[in-house]
């Protein structure tokens, strides 16, 4: 009996060793490994800002920059949801690069330029424009000097299309002369400020991340600006 028992002895000795060599042993200052499912919101997000470069940020970091209204904040995250490459931060940057684009591609009567950057129905109402000014003879000489502020004033999803409306504060330039380069309009020695709003939408269920111009339309009635033409898809 007593050599029964101490062979069982030594098989559980060998068994603890074992298991503690397989599982390792806890002394109380290990770190706690993260849920998967209740941890998984914390974690960062990777996401693809508009022109398709990727980067990582913290949730909610690029909302608590921007200083958003909270009927703002809860249209993004619920726009989030649906498009996961959204990125607000990123957005509102590319959105002022293409007001630029915009407003000083149409002064030039780029119509390739804006051709690929508004919807057909905003488009034509630009392409009208230029055709109207250059049957009249006229010319428009505009330079945006700076977009002082780029603010998102709402975000809603309809008929799967995802819209994005900024108001644009920008300090301009601009000149509109006669056929006969007499100035009818604006002085170039003078900064003017323009505020607009532009909507921006974007399929939800797109594969390319491009979005393009839906309105145009002015917030504040000014006593001289570039003439962008007032319109919707």
């Amino acid at each position: 009996m007593q050599t029964d028992i101490l062979i069982y002895a030594i098989i559980a000795a060998v068994l603890v060793i074992w298991l503690r060599n397989i599982l390792g042993t806890r002394n109380g200052d290990e770190q706690q490994r993260p849920n998967p499912y209740t941890d998984a919101a914390q974690k960062p997000k990777n996401i693809v800002g508009l022109d398709g470069q990727p980067f990582v940020v913290e949730e909610n970091a690029a909302l608590k920059k921007l200083d958003l209204p909270v009927d703002v904040i809860s249209g993004i995250e619920d726009l989030s949801k649906s498009m996961r490459d959204f990125d607000p931060l990123k957005f509102v940057e590319n959105a002022k690069d293409a007001f630029i684009m915009v407003v000083e591609a149409f002064a030039k009567g780029e119509k390739d330029t804006l051709e690929m950057l508004l919807t057909p129905g905003v488009y034509k109402s630009f392409e009208s424009a230029i055709n109207e000014r250059e049957k009249n003879k006229e010319t428009v000489s505009t330079e945006i000097h700076a977009v002082r502020k780029a603010d998102i004033v709402e975000v809603k999803k309809q008929d799967g299309i995802a819209y994005v409306s900024i108001r644009f504060t920008a300090d301009e330039t601009c000149v509109i002369r006669d056929k006969d380069d007499k100035i009818l309009s604006g002085d170039p020695e003078r900064i003017t400020e323009m505020v607009d709003v532009w909507v921006f939408g974007r399929k939800i269920k797109a594969k390319e991340p491009t979005w393009l111009l839906y309105e145009t339309r002015d917030d504040e009635v000014e006593d001289h600006k570039t003439p962008i033409p007032e319109t919707s898809e």
